[in-house]
C-alpha cells in the first residue's frame, strides 16, 4: 500500500483553479491546469482577466467541464454537509472537476480562497491551497435555523422567514 502512494507522488499534479487564483495573482504551475467555463463570469478586474486570457493563449490553462457522475457525488456530499447553501454554480463545477480527477487517480490540488470550497475539499480529502488567505482550520456543516425560536429547517426550505414565529432564517455553522 505504501508503494502506490510513493508512485502517485511522482505523477504531475492536476491543478483546478478557482477565480481567486487569478484574482490573487497565482502563478500557473506545471502542465495540467484546469478550470471551468463559468469562472469567466467571476473574473471581473482587468489584471485577473489578462492573467486568465494569457494562460489560455499560452496553453497553460484548459477549460473542462466535469462529468455527470462527479456532479452527483458532489451533490450528495454537499447536501450532507449543508455547503449547498453557500456554493455558487461555478464553485460546484470546479469541485466536481476535482472529484473527477481524483476518481481517475490523478494527483489533484485545488487553488481557491473560498472557505466553503475548502470545507468540501477537506471532507472529500482532496488537497487544496489558498492564494491570499490562510485557509480553513476545521470542517463545518451548515444548518438553516430560525433566529427567533431556533427551529431548524432542512436545506431545501426556501423561505427566508420562519413558518412558526416569522423571524429570519439564517445559516448556522456547526463544527463537525
Amino acid at each position: 500500500m505504501e508503494e502506490s502512494k510513493e508512485e502517485g507522488s511522482k505523477e504531475e499534479t492536476y491543478y483546478v483553479l478557482d477565480a481567486s487564483a487569478f484574482i490573487g495573482g497565482y502563478e500557473i504551475q506545471g502542465n495540467f491546469n484546469f478550470t471551468v467555463s463559468e469562472i469567466t463570469e467571476e473574473i471581473k478586474d482587468l489584471k485577473s482577466k489578462m492573467l486568465f486570457d494569457q494562460a489560455i493563449e499560452d496553453n497553460k490553462l484548459f477549460i473542462r467541464e466535469a462529468n455527470q457522475k462527479s456532479i452527483e457525488i458532489l451533490n450528495e456530499t454537499i447536501s450532507n454537509s449543508g455547503d449547498t447553501l453557500r456554493l455558487s454554480n461555478p464553485d460546484k463545477q470546479l469541485l466536481a472537476l476535482a472529484i473527477e480527477f481524483s476518481n481517475d487517480n490523478k494527483k489533484v490540488q485545488v487553488v481557491t480562497d473560498d472557505y466553503s470550497m475548502q470545507n468540501v475539499l477537506k471532507i472529500l480529502n482532496i488537497h487544496y491551497r489558498s492564494v491570499l488567505t490562510e485557509g480553513i482550520k476545521g470542517v463545518y456543516n451548515w444548518k438553516k435555523t430560525c433566529e427567533g425560536c431556533k427551529k431548524e429547517y432542512p436545506n431545501s426550505y426556501n423561505d427566508d422567514d420562519c413558518e412558526i414565529c416569522g423571524s429570519k432564517i439564517f445559516k448556522k455553522r456547526i463544527k463537525r
